[in-house]
Order: C-alpha cells, then structure tokens, then sequence
C-alpha cells in the first residue's frame, strides 16, 4: 500500500511538473498565453493531490496535516480561477493580463514548495 502511495505522490509532482512547464514555456516563449496543457496539469494534481488527501496507506501512528492539505487545497482553487479568468480573456480575444499569468507560474511553485518543505 505505501508503494501505491508513493506512486500517487509521482503523479501529483508530475501533475504540477505539467502544469509549470507548460507555464514556463510559455513564460519564456514570448507568447503569455493560457494553454490547454496547464488545464491539465492543474487536473492531474489535483485529482492525485484528493486522492493523497484521504488516510490511506499510512503507517501507525501517522496523522495527517489537515492545514497543510487545505492550504494547498486553497491555492490549487485560485490557481485554478486564475487559469480560468486567463483562459476566458484569451478566448474573447483579449490578452492575459500579466498579473493573472505571472500569478500562476509563482502559485504553482509555491504549492510544490509546500508540497516538499511544510511537515
């Protein structure tokens, strides 16, 4: 089982290794632009991340960290809106503004930061 949850865990950093690559790429590429790809990397993280949420697969004695789970929890939603309110823009012809595109790329880090640094 704890093998299954380590596997769980790969495919939640994996989840936000999409979700900030395609960002990056973006960041650097010039264009700024919202793309399906992050849609989808803001998806699998925050499937795998519901799926890390519930006590399974732990060993004795270990409790989970609630305010951490919510914290992130918390940022995967505004950088979920974020995407959304970048990706309607982007749709009626309008640009990303730069504070909702740069907001992403620095939420999504910060969720991995918190991911590995809070216990």
């Amino acid at each position: 089982m704890e093998t299954l949850r380590h596997v769980v865990v790969l495919v939640h950093l994996v989840g936000f290794a999409v979700l900030f690559g395609s960002w990056a790429v973006q960041a650097f590429g010039g264009k700024r632009q919202i793309t399906k790809i992050m849609d989808w990397g803001l998806a699998i993280a925050g499937v795998a991340g519901l799926a890390l949420a519930a006590p399974w697969g732990l060993a004795d004695g270990v409790e989970m960290n609630y305010a951490k789970i919510g914290t992130k929890l918390v940022v995967l939603l505004i950088i979920g809106a974020l995407l959304g309110i970048g990706g309607g823009r982007q749709k009626r012809g309008a640009t990303v503004p730069p504070a909702i595109f740069w907001l992403v790329g620095i939420l999504t880090l910060a969720n991995a930061g918190i991911a590995l640094l809070w216990r």
